[in-house]
């Protein structure tokens, strides 16, 4: 018997140590992103609703790569661990909107609402239903949850990128020399 007969998730092994290791690669330098943003400024409640979050989707897309790598007995199993996950992002999805809407240092536009907020919700919801419909229709689930965890992942790139670009345009100057004496 082939291994496609054996799992439906043989077939998406090259694609997710692609994506999990592009995900596990973008953490480490998110973590640079916020180590430069602290060298910057000092670090406030606008990590909790813009920086955290992006480790946070990018560890999502390295958990669902490694639970769709497991060798399950049964579709189900994978299909519950991976809604655990997308449940979980539905309530820090949740969280993260919280601490957006009460952070004051920051006034988020309308992209930031996207990207932040609105994006990661349906990512995290799309993962909970293919995840429930799992058993039911595995090739086609297979290829939502592929699409999710990609979504999962431009979306923590997109947001690195931002918070790249907001610490040096926002970055304080700095004068060359010994401070004036008066």
């Amino acid at each position: 018997m082939a291994a496609n007969e054996l799992s439906p998730f043989v077939a998406w092994e090259t694609f997710y140590v692609i994506i999990g290791s592009s995900a596990a690669a973008l953490t480490g330098l998110q973590f640079v992103v916020v180590v430069l943003g602290a060298e910057a400024r000092s670090i406030g409640p606008e990590v909790g609703a813009f920086g955290t979050p992006t480790v946070v989707h990018f560890c999502a897309v390295l958990l669902m790569s490694a639970i769709l790598s497991v060798p399950w007995r049964a579709v189900s199993n994978a299909g519950l661990a991976l809604g655990a996950v997308g449940a979980a992002g539905i309530v820090y999805t949740a969280v993260v909107i919280r601490r957006a809407l009460r952070q004051k240092r920051y006034v988020p536009v309308l992209e930031d609402w996207l990207w932040h907020c609105t994006f990661p919700l349906i990512a995290y919801v799309t993962l909970l239903v293919a995840a429930l419909l799992l058993r039911r229709d595995p090739p086609r689930c297979l290829l939502v949850i592929g699409a999710t965890a990609l979504l999962l992942l431009f979306i923590g790139i997109h947001n690195a990128w931002d918070a790249v670009t907001y610490i040096a345009t926002q970055q304080p100057q700095h004068r060359e020399g010994p401070p004036d004496q008066k």
